[in-house]
């Protein structure tokens, strides 16, 4: 069955729908005047450039963890980036410094091997304002594969290892603890940060506190979060606060269009192949894991495919690469899928698209934009030479 929004669009096709963006970005800069805060977008989940003057209507910095991102929130963006890196390299600094703002080093280490640069640019230059990461030890991300405040992690400064006096140059603080996390983890992960933190807030102008606030997810607690906020800014009225999500720009805001391009049953399980793959398109799926939902279909729980019934219409969706592992299961849909039928995976926007591979040589999915008039613009199709190109 086809849904009549994207009979006509090309698949496959990452589709944003423009309605539902200007819905989140209006919700995140209501907390921004509400909580007198900084919400700023995270390239590493959304940089669909294309999108980006529908962005500026709403919010006017980035955040970049790389020197091409921070290019990309220069020259595209038109603002220099809130730029944090685990490491910065000598190649890559210079850059980094034309296109920043505001620069957070990892360690120690790196701040005193770059902040002479730092020091002769702000000289001739509108001065970059520099931060250091901490680290609370203290995050209820349960993944540890996206937990940065693991025992052991690479990320940000413990409060032993900071001298009581702020080395020249340290103006902020950044802290990143959170993963689609609530107002309510993030209440708990602010009591942990200001005891061992706090005593340092005076010698700082701003506190950025990362991302994972998944603001605009149907149960986020809005107003418990401008409450939270507002009573940071009532402890600490010295502090210029800054929030830069990136999942909850582009949170339920399009599907992956696909189709399905055969079914192959093997020892009573029935997958159905598509013209996508979640190796290469959704690796977040394999990655979390997590199963996504699929328009017009049940969610059921992963092995309920193994025991289904034909008549149940209970399917794997397998990719179309040669992994073994590409695929996920299981979904009840209420008639025998065929070959050419539409599947649309949901809220596929952000990570997705920053994430993809050409694994196998498999072509990314188109990108487009299905604007609030009902009118589709692709954005950009792959071709043999995009492939050709990243392999030399």
């Amino acid at each position: 069955m086809i849904d009549r929004v994207y009979k006509d669009i090309p698949t496959p096709c990452y589709v944003m729908e423009e309605e539902k963006l200007r819905k989140n970005l209006s919700l995140i800069e209501s907390v921004a005047i509400r909580a007198n805060v900084e919400i700023i977008l995270a390239f590493k989940a959304f940089a669909l450039w294309k999108a980006f003057p529908i962005f500026r209507e709403y919010i006017h910095h980035t955040t970049a963890s790389s020197r091409y991102e921070a290019m990309l929130a220069f020259q595209e963006f038109g603002s220099k980036a809130h730029t944090y890196s685990p490491a910065y390299t000598e190649e890559d600094f210079p850059t980094i410094l034309e296109c920043s703002s505001h620069i957070t080093f990892n360690s120690f280490s790196q701040l005193e091997k770059y902040f002479s640069l730092v020091r002769e640019f702000n000289k001739s230059h509108e001065p970059v304002s520099c931060g250091v990461r901490v680290n609370p030890e203290y995050s209820e991300v349960e993944v540890e594969l996206y937990n940065p405040c693991a025992p052991g992690t690479r990320f940000g400064i413990r409060a032993v290892d900071m001298p009581d006096v702020l080395p020249e140059g340290i103006e902020g603080f950044h802290c990143h603890c959170h993963c689609e996390s609530s107002s309510y983890e993030l209440e708990r992960s602010l009591a942990h940060l200001e005891e061992k933190f706090s005593k340092w807030f005076p010698q700082l102008k701003w506190l950025n506190l990362g991302g994972g606030h998944l603001m605009t997810r149907s149960d986020y607690d809005v107003d418990h979060l401008v409450r939270v906020l507002n009573g940071l800014h009532e402890r600490y009225p010295n502090l210029h606060i800054i929030l830069e999500p990136g999942s909850a720009f582009a949170w339920q805001t399009g599907p992956l269009v696909a189709n399905v391009v055969d079914v192959v049953t093997s020892s009573g399980i029935r997958t159905a192949v598509l013209n996508v793959s979640f190796t290469c398109h959704m690796p977040d799926c394999l990655e979390m894991p997590y199963q996504p939902k699929v328009r017009g279909a049940e969610t059921l729980e992963p092995d309920a495919v193994k025991t289904a019934l034909p008549e149940d219409h209970v399917y794997r969706l397998g990719g179309n690469s040669c992994l073994s592992g590409d695929y996920m299961g299981s979904w009840k849909f209420d008639h025998e899928l065929q070959v050419g039928e539409q599947i649309i995976l949901e809220d596929m926007i952000h990570y997705t698209t920053v994430k993809t591979n050409m694994f196998n040589g498999i072509s990314h999915p188109s990108i487009g934009i299905l604007h609030t008039d009902g009118t589709f613009e692709l954005y950009r199709k792959f071709t043999y030479e995009d492939y050709k190109n990243r392999m030399c």
